[in-house]
């Protein structure tokens, strides 16, 4: 007897997860923050002061935290910054930016300091506010770097006291402006002139609202990737993964007919969940990330096929449709849990223990054996089940068997 009410639900299954997919897959991808190895940016591996210094956990703690201030003055989103050993810090930053003129943000230093023209400090960068910014010179035009001193009083008794004298401005040990003291100023307010052009002026401001490096950076390698080449090398591995994806898909509909289609709409269902996710965390997807998610598919379709050949042999000793995928299904669920679980295992050990690609392959290959447990199982058995028991499809030979169904 046909079962309309199981069909009917089976295919209402089957109708939510492809309209869920077509309306907002492309939205979830544009979401999902891309590496620099898929849209172009740089990597640079930083060494934390001079050769033969003592480096303390605490330099290379206020050093990360000096890098974060400066990359934020970029404007780059989703930056990577990562501790390398005790005494190296590596940097990633993915986007369309001018990449020179990053990497000079990075490791230039802006000890600022304001002194009497005998040389005594009367002033630092340390005594200014994060919110310098250029602004044309009221009088001549030209470029000035405009600062906010934290304690108007400092600024106040330095103009009262040096009233009538110069006042020289030094940058990095070079002096950049030295002007007269014609007034008292009261407010806190104060200009730096003297810059050679508007974007010194914006590259200065930028430093000083960064702050000073407690200790000097040198470059011991650096990697950038145009965003064209990023773009092509997201092209290729889209195209190649779904090619894989497309040979699987043949794979398991000759095989396994029925189940195989069963399993093709699950694994649909699984990629679009692995989109939410990345999206929704979000997590930077990286050109070895996505080679792990198609991987991830051929890893989540294992599942249906140690599902599907328990249903088979099932079939071969003479059960039902219903009876083998039931008895097929639970045989082959410890056996799934288990080599998922050993999977999970070395994904957080390469995540715990590894940098850059390694972290990002980790990440996507975890996702992807959580997932697949959401959607290759749970989904594929509750679809099965559901087509079997509708008694719509009782021939033996659309679920990959070829001996007729013996009555059990």
């Amino acid at each position: 007897m046909v079962r309309w009410g199981r069909l009917t639900t089976f295919l209402l299954l089957v109708v939510i997860v492809f309209a869920l997919i077509f309306s907002t897959a492309p939205k979830l991808f544009s979401k999902i923050p891309l590496g620099l190895d898929l849209q172009g940016g740089i990597y640079v591996l930083y060494q934390i002061g001079n050769n033969g210094q003592h480096i303390t956990s605490g330099d290379v703690t206020a050093t990360v935290a000096a890098l974060e201030n400066r990359v934020n003055n970029l404007g780059v989103s989703e930056p990577d910054i990562e501790v390398v050993g005790s005494d190296r810090v590596s940097v990633s930053l993915a986007g369309k930016f001018n990449q020179a003129q990053a990497m000079q943000l990075l490791t230039e230093q802006a000890n600022l300091e304001f002194r009497s023209t005998t040389g005594k400090v009367l002033a630092t960068g340390q005594d200014i506010e994060s919110n310098a910014h250029y602004e044309a010179d009221s009088q001549t035009g030209g470029p000035d770097v405009a600062i906010t001193f934290k304690n108007a009083q400092l600024f106040q008794d330095i103009t009262t006291k040096y009233m009538g004298q110069n006042i020289v401005t030094w940058l990095n040990g070079k002096v950049i402006n030295e002007a007269r003291v014609d007034s008292v100023i009261s407010g806190g307010s104060a200009v730096i002139q003297g810059m050679s052009s508007v974007a010194s002026a914006v590259q200065l401001a930028k430093l000083l609202n960064a702050g000073a490096l407690p200790e000097p950076l040198h470059t011991l390698s650096s990697t950038t990737v145009g965003p064209t080449l990023g773009q092509a090398a997201l092209q290729e591995t889209m195209f190649a993964g779904a090619v894989a994806i497309g040979l699987i898909f043949l794979f398991m509909l000759f095989m396994y007919r029925l189940p195989g289609l069963i399993a093709i709409i699950s694994l649909l269902a699984y990629s679009y969940v692995l989109l939410a996710v990345f999206a929704g965390f979000p997590i930077t997807l990286t050109l070895t990330g996505l080679a792990a998610l198609v991987l991830g598919i051929g890893m989540a379709v294992d599942a249906n096929i140690i599902t599907y050949e328990r249903v088979k042999d099932e079939l071969r000793n003479g059960k039902s449709v219903q009876s083998a995928v039931i008895a097929g299904q639970r045989k082959a669920l410890r056996t799934i849990l288990d080599s998922n679980v050993t999977t999970f295992i070395a994904g957080v050990v390469m995540y715990a223990y590894g940098t850059g690609d390694v972290r990002g392959f980790a990440v996507a290959l975890v996702s992807s054996i959580i997932v697949s447990l959401l959607t290759a199982v749970l989904l594929s058995r509750t679809l099965l089940i559901l087509l079997t028991r509708s008694n719509v499809f009782k021939n033996p030979w659309l679920f990959g068997a070829k001996r007729k169904v013996v009555a059990s």
